[in-house]
This record gives C-alpha cells, structure tokens and sequence, in this order.
C-alpha cells in the first residue's frame, strides 16, 4: 500500500511542481529562479511540520512527505540553475539565489516544525 501513498502524493505534487515553475516564466520571463525557489522553501515548511507533529502516521509521510514534498521540491533544478547563473556570469544573483534558498529553505522547515508542535 505505501508505493500507492507516494504515487498518489506524486500525482499532487509534480503538477503543483510545474505549474509553480510555468507562473515564474510567465511574469519573471525565461530563466526566472522564483519558480523552483517558491516549491523548495514550501516543500520546507510542509516537511517541518510534518517533522514536528507528534503523532503522524506513517500513511501520512508517505503520502505527504515523500511523495507530495518529494515530487514538489527540487534539488536537481536547483543545482542546474546555480551553475546556469555562474556560466551566464550572474555570480552574483547566484550566491544570492543558494544563501535565500538556505536560509528560507530553514526558515520554513524550522516555522513548520514549530507550528507542528503547536497543533
């Protein structure tokens, strides 16, 4: 039953994944970062409180956490987007793009953990 969980979280989270990114094109233009920023910092704060509630099932974490989180959040587009900034010599936006996706990325997961112990 767990593949199932994933595979439906999957299905929710992949499209949610896309559409983020296509919205950023839409009004930042081509090689906007805002997209994959958006899903990674809000994959963060879903994870928090999944992380920080004190009973979730494991149905729960499968679902949520590893297929939804997992399909939604990127590490990969991330990645190829810092080195993207780099090579079109945007270091600067680049090292701006990896410290505001650290430190919201935090941010969010530690907001969410906290809002999980709360509720």
């Amino acid at each position: 039953m767990t593949p199932w969980l994933v595979v439906a979280g999957a299905l929710v989270g992949a499209p949610l994944r896309l559409l983020a990114e296509r919205i950023a094109v839409a009004r930042r233009g081509q090689g906007s970062v805002a997209g994959t920023l958006t899903v990674n910092v809000a994959g963060s704060a879903v994870l928090g409180l999944l992380l920080g509630s004190a009973a979730v099932p494991v149905w729960v974490t499968a679902l949520v956490g590893v297929g939804f989180c997992g399909t939604l959040t990127t590490f990969s587009t991330f990645g190829t987007e810092v080195v993207r900034l780099v090579e079109g010599r945007a270091r600067g936006r680049a090292v701006a793009y990896v410290v505001a996706t650290v430190l919201l990325g935090l941010a969010a997961a530690a907001g969410g953990y906290l809002l999980g112990r709360v509720i």
